[in-house]
């Protein structure tokens, strides 16, 4: 079978891939004799508005139109679903790719997406080929951003590379030039899918008081030059715990305001590329500046009059880069004077780190938000607190928003069986409207593919096809990953997700905890019992999986039970496993978060390195 791809507009890179990519899948797909000729054709009016798309097609080829270039990219993965691809993960080994007929084009169909905002925010400890198998799944997947955190995310490629908390792995050398290297990279093939780019969030407050801002590292003391831009607290101006990025500034110094502002806007004029430009403060709660001229104002009045000082820069320069804004911590509560003068700049970002993970949003969040205490302030608890700092918002802000989640970020390694997780973020998905938001960024690990990458598949589709149900999505997604048997493999998970623990592993409740104890154990013996029923990959990873868990349940089992010393023995059973493992299954367990989540949350540890 003779395959041709015709695409316009003429010259256009992402139409180009989008030719390539449809051409490259039906000559994998079809059989017979003949030939199949389809036009592409895109408009790129709106670039960073929500993708359109429909399709005509027979047997013997015709039409897909997007409303930009990446619509039609976003097209051709969906016409290439709707005849039996699945994409089931990043990477080729994840792929499955049907033999057909041309009988099997004859499709017509169109689709709007869901929400303008779908996309995944890098985590954990990644190499060059996760990051970028990671980009190439993004838009077969349904998503259509990414969001490098900081200006050169060194940690997260650096985490990897130094193989930090696997000694059993040989660090290989890794540097700054590295991670700019391989960041520019990966952000040549954002730009060949036509995918939208977000950046930086963290680091603007180090880098205004002369760190590298790439990491949550410890520095040397402030310079005498730069400590009065450090924000007061306790009497004392100097970084916070020791970490740049965690330490705030005065912001009622016109220096210190005057240099975040100009970092800023200097990055997006010399970035034009980010479509989104995160503004964040420091990441730590209760050590903003307690200095008098501080203390006159709120946080968050100081945050919009940076936000409107920049605004004004970029609007003088002729810059169209969006302004995302953060909804977290102090900045929870709103301001009480200030207002954005031109709303249609930003983007608002509900962050609810605080959130359980047990169930789905709240709808509603009626109530007083607490009266805000300078450095004395308690994060809400559950969804419920968190929503009222968002009405709060949306009473002075009525522009565009996404929600910034955690799903696949830490809870999801209490739920075993992945089921539960992606469940709740189906639902948190189809309340979105309800909050007034449009859409949702995950940050997450991107090695977040133990037992499967379900969680992240039902997120995708979630987010772009309004019509699908979780069962509908589940079938397809298990089905494709496990054979003839894949109703076994649902029941086990589904088995292994009744005992999940979201929350116990996040930190929240008290240790000794009977509850989470009975539903470990059960975990425990699930996975004792269990025996694969097929062949292939996903099997394979189920059954380390079952082992896996059974090793990490056992240690929180004891230390839900009271035991915490036993649970220490157990744990460091857990992390022999995992470390002479991970080059088994680097691509889809990460297991340097692994470690640092559960030892930072859980209460287990073992002794370091």
């Amino acid at each position: 079978m003779r395959i041709y791809v015709s695409f316009a507009p003429e010259g256009s890179a992402v139409a180009a891939f989008a030719a390539r990519e449809l051409e490259r899948y039906l000559s994998r797909m079809l059989r017979g004799e003949g030939e199949v000729r389809i036009a592409l054709a895109a408009d790129e009016s709106d670039p960073c508005g929500p993708e359109r798309f429909r399709a005509e097609l027979t047997p013997s080829g015709g039409e897909l139109r997007g409303n930009c270039t990446r619509a039609l990219l976003l097209g051709v993965y969906e016409l290439l679903r709707r005849l039996g691809c699945r994409f089931l993960g990043p990477g080729a080994e994840n792929e499955r790719v049907p033999r057909i007929e041309a009988a099997a084009l004859a499709l017509r169909f169109e689709h709007n997406a869901r929400f303008p905002h779908r996309g995944v925010c890098i985590e954990g400890a990644t190499s060059r080929e996760d990051v970028l198998n990671f980009i190439d799944w993004l838009p077969k997947a349904g998503f259509n951003s990414f969001f490098f955190q900081f200006q050169v995310p060194y940690v997260f490629y650096a985490r990897w590379y130094e193989h930090r908390l696997n000694p059993s792995l040989s660090p290989e050398p890794f540097s700054m030039e590295d991670a700019w290297r391989l960041t520019a990279e990966a952000e040549a093939e954002l730009r060949r899918r036509g995918l939208l780019l977000h950046k930086v969030g963290h680091g603007w407050t180090s880098a205004a008081l002369g760190y590298e801002a790439a990491s949550w590292d410890e520095a040397e003391p402030l310079s005498d030059e730069l400590r009065p831009l450090a924000a007061q607290v306790n009497g004392r101006r100097e970084l916070f715990l020791r970490i740049p990025l965690d330490t705030n500034l005065c912001l009622s110094n016109p220096d210190a305001a005057a240099h975040f502002v100009d970092l800023v806007a200097g990055y997006a004029e010399a970035h034009p590329n980010v479509d989104y430009l995160h503004v964040w403060l420091a990441d730590e709660y209760n050590n903003v500046c307690e200095c008098e001229r501080c203390r006159e104002t709120t946080p968050s009045d100081q945050y919009v009059a940076l936000l409107n000082a920049i605004d004004a820069r970029l609007t003088a320069d002729g810059l169209r880069t969006k302004l995302v804004f953060l909804l977290y911590q102090e900045l929870l509560w709103p301001p009480k004077r200030e207002r954005l003068r031109n709303p249609g700049r930003f983007v608002l970002m509900f962050a609810p780190i605080s959130r359980g993970f047990d169930r789905s949003y709240e709808v509603g969040g009626s109530g007083e938000i607490p009266p805000y205490v300078r450095n004395h302030i308690t994060l809400p608890v559950n969804l419920a607190e968190n929503l009222r700092f968002l009405r709060g918002w949306q009473e002075i802000f009525d522009g565009d928003s996404f929600v910034y989640d955690y799903p696949l970020g830490r809870a999801h390694y209490g739920d075993f069986g992945y089921m539960h997780i992606a469940r709740v973020i189906f639902e948190d998905v189809g309340k979105l409207r309800e909050l007034g938001l449009r859409g949702y960024v995950s940050c997450q690990e991107l090695r977040a593919g133990m037992p499967n990458f379900l969680p992240d598949y039902v997120m995708g589709r979630a987010l772009m096809d309004e019509g699908a149900g979780f069962d509908e999505i589940a079938n397809e997604y298990f089905q494709a990953a496990y054979g003839e048997r894949w109703r076994d493999a649902k029941v086990f998970l589904a088995a292994l997700s009744d005992c999940q623990v979201c929350d116990y592993l996040n930190g929240k409740g008290p240790r000794t905890n009977p509850e989470a104890a009975a539903k470990l154990a059960r975990a425990e013996e699930l996975c004792a019992a269990f025996a694969p029923g097929g062949d292939g990959p996903f099997w394979e990873r189920l059954a380390y999986h079952a082992r896996y868990v059974c090793l990490l349940a056992r240690a929180m089992r004891a230390l839900a039970e009271g035991d915490a010393a036993r649970g220490r023995e157990e744990y460091a059973r857990l992390l022999e496993y995992l470390r002479e493992t991970e080059p088994r299954v680097q691509p889809d367990l990460d297991v340097y978060r692994v470690i640092e989540v559960t030892e930072k949350y859980t209460g287990l540890n073992a002794p370091k390195l």
